[in-house]
């Protein structure tokens, strides 16, 4: 399972807001079987396997396109661990472990 953080800025849309823009990406992504994902203030997390990973990240950089920007920039970081499962809860278990919470 694989994990991904990307952030989608749709550019030349003649707004200063974005928020229509989230709240469409955030239905398409809702139509995506096989993954998980978490909206946060600067991006979206997606979890999953690596094939549904790049049909979630295809379908938020589309998004844009199909409600009027003319040019969208996708920053994508990608963690596949493959030496042993991990998820976004294990690694947030693992990080407050170490500080005792």
């Amino acid at each position: 399972m694989a994990i991904a953080e990307l952030t989608v800025i749709p550019i030349g849309t003649g707004s200063t807001s974005l928020s229509s823009y989230v709240a469409d990406m955030q239905r398409a992504i809702a139509q995506i079987e096989g993954i998980t994902y978490e909206m946060t203030a600067m991006g979206t997390i997606i979890e999953g396997p690596m094939d549904q990973l790049f049909d979630a990240i295809r379908c938020l950089h589309e998004s844009p396109f199909q409600t009027g920007a003319g040019r969208v920039s996708t920053v994508i970081k990608i963690d596949d661990r493959r030496d042993k499962e991990s998820s976004v809860v294990q690694k947030l278990e693992s990080v407050r472990n170490k500080l005792n919470f």
